[in-house]
This record gives structure tokens, sequence and C-alpha cells, in this order.
């Protein structure tokens, strides 16, 4: 039996939004051509805008459609540093790398101020309020972290910053679908979301910038996404992205509470087992689906692999470094530069696993850990 607890890094598309998005496949019209086939491309782009934009509490014209979170992230960061000259930055040590990659590459460009985090993941907001200045453009910090599942302070950051001209960039990626993303309620300027965490198709997401933001476009050529980002709209995933949020919005309690139920079952049965294990992170602060262990007892990559083996697949953190051996950055700005940042796995949970599944990924951790022990 196959087990996928790895949703974190990627979700199957929904079948029935798939299914229904190539029934319309028949309109195919470029949304920016004048004639009837155009127009009916157009209408149905516009109205997936319009339901996007309802579901985060926008206005359509804040919604621009990219090809995911990590082009949403790059056009957010690079469109305020393009427009200062040399500005100041605030992020966080424990970001995607989509966010952090950006900064680095902008060294030379912009002043960044990297926080680190507490233990349990959350960054200190005292800290934050202190690393403030006049020249602060950008505030980037995620809401959900993409390891852990820790959700940072974010009403709190909104308070600190209320009247500082510093801009608040939410990368709430791992958030949208298990909480309520309201980009009003959350103090939101920019935001961005990946189409492929929500069930939706790979290749799609958005960035939510208000209306009174101004950004420098990253890919000029057409005037497509309002003179926002240049080339011909992905008609048929965005219409994808639309419907899979919407579902996600309508069935976030009943997905949440299964995640939950999940994930509190899977703490409890490991614990019943026997088999040592440490939560990293505040468990109490984190979203429904996601959970990172430290097994003291085995390296993440030789237990990854015996797990693989028995058909359950994992990863020891972002889908972007998984295929590298080096250790958590989020990790090592929790704990240090100790064994906890290559001997932990990330668990991501779905409502379309099984309790069944829960034991068998249990049973398996048991074997390798009384194996290991002999």
């Amino acid at each position: 039996m196959a087990i996928y607890a790895d949703y974190a890094a990627t979700t199957p598309v929904d079948k029935e939004i798939l299914k229904k998005v190539i029934d319309s496949a028949d309109v195919f019209g470029n949304p920016s051509s004048i004639h009837k086939f155009g127009k009916q491309a157009k209408a149905i782009l516009e109205k997936s805008r319009r339901d996007v934009a309802s579901l985060l509490n926008a206005s359509p014209a804040e919604i621009i459609f990219t090809s995911g979170a990590t082009e949403a992230n790059n056009m957010a960061i690079r469109g305020v540093v393009a427009r200062h000259h040399r500005p100041h930055i605030i992020t966080t040590e424990i970001e995607h790398a989509s966010v952090l990659n950006t900064f680095k590459s902008l060294s030379a460009e912009a002043d960044v101020t990297y926080l680190p985090t507490h233990e349990n993941g959350v960054i200190d907001t005292g800290v934050l309020k202190s690393a403030l200045r006049e020249d602060t453009a950008l505030v980037s910090i995620m809401l959900v972290n993409n390891e852990t599942g820790v959700m940072q302070p974010i009403y709190e950051i909104r308070e600190i910053l209320a009247g500082h001209d510093a801009l608040l960039h939410i990368d709430a990626v791992q958030a949208f679908g298990h909480m309520a993303v309201d980009v009003k309620d959350l103090g939101a300027d920019l935001l961005s979301l990946s189409a492929h965490k929500l069930y939706g198709p790979k290749g799609i997401g958005l960035l939510y910038k208000s209306k009174d933001v101004r950004l420098d476009p990253m890919i000029t050529g057409g005037s497509q996404e309002r003179d926002a980002r240049g080339g011909t709209e992905n008609g048929l995933w965005i219409q994808a992205m639309a419907e899979a949020m919407k579902r996600a919005s309508d069935e976030s309690t009943r997905r949440s509470l299964k995640e939950m139920q999940l994930k509190e079952r899977f703490l409890n049965t490991l614990t019943m087992a026997e088999v040592p294990f440490e939560v990293n992170g505040d468990v109490n602060q984190s979203a429904s689906h996601i959970i990172n262990l430290h097994f003291p007892w085995s390296q993440a990559e030789f237990l990854l692999t015996a797990l693989d083996m028995a058909d359950i697949y994992l990863s020891a953190g972002s889908a972007c470094h998984a295929g590298t051996l080096e250790p958590s950055h989020v990790l090592e700005s929790m704990y240090g530069k100790t064994e906890r940042s290559t001997k932990s796995i990330r668990f991501s949970f779905s409502y379309l696993m099984a309790d069944e599944d829960i034991e068998h990924i249990v049973e398996a951790l048991k074997e390798i850990y009384e194996r290991l022990m002999k």
C-alpha cells in the first residue's frame, strides 16, 4: 500500500476540477483579441479573477495571475526594490527559497535584515520593531512555514507596521485552505499563492497587489494583467486555480478538522509505539496539515530512503531542496547548527488520507527504529 504524506510539497489535481476545465477548452481565444472568440476567453478570465478576488476580500484589479508563487514572490520583491534606491528590507531566516534566494541576488541593490526565530519557530516581534528604519520599504514574512507549519504573528506585525511606509508582503502558500486568508484583515499589501498546494494544477499562481502599491513589471512584453505581467494568460489553468480556491475555501473547516485529527492521531500513536521523537516548533501554533519531527536515532536521508522502500513518501523539508543533502535552514535558525537539522522529517497530511495510513506510517517507523537499535 503506497502512502503519500508530502502534501505540503504538492497535491494531486482534483479530477472534477480538471474535467470542468477541459470541458471548457473549446473557448480557446486569446483574451487580448477583440473578436468574439477573444471576448469569450476574456469573459472567463475575468470571472475567474472576480471569484479569486472575492475569496481574498480583494478587488479584481488587485489580482495578478502568475506562473506560480515563486514568480509572485519575485514580482513582489523585485518590483518594490526596483522603485527605490538601495532600500532596507526585513525578512526572516526561515523563508522559502524563492524569497531568500531572491534577496540574496539583490544584495547589491538592497540592505536586507534577516530575523532569526525562537526554538518555537516564531520570530520575536520586538526584534522586528527594533529593526524597522525610516528607509524600510518592505517587510516580507510567510504566514505558515512550509517546513514546520508554524504560523507567524502576522496580526502583531500588522500593528507594528501601522503608520509606517513599509509594505507588508505575505507568502500565504501554505495557509490558504487551512485558515482564513483575508488580505484586509491581514494588513497585506502584497500576498502570494500557488494552485498546486490546493489540489489545482502546477504552473499557475497569483500575486495580490493592493491598488495603492506600484511595482515595476518583471516580465515585459504585452499589456496583459493591466501591464503588470506580459504574456498571454493561461486561461485554462487560471480557471482551474479559481475553482480550486473556491473548493478549498468552501471545505476549509472540514478539511482542516480532518488534518488536525490525523496529526493528533499520528503523534499519539507514535508515542504509544515508543518511537523516540521531538516536535520541531510549537505544535499549538501551527497549521493543521504540517508537523516536523526530530528523530535523534537516524539521519533523515536514511530514514526517508527506508520509508520510500516501504512505499511511504515524505520529505525532510522544502521540495525545492529535497534533492540536496543540505541541512534545513529553517531548523538551523530555530536550533542552531545541531543534529536536529539533519535528523528531522516533515509530515504533511491531507483530508484525503485515512486513519489506516497513519497506522501504517507509525508501524513502518517503529520497525525501522527497532531494526536500528538491535
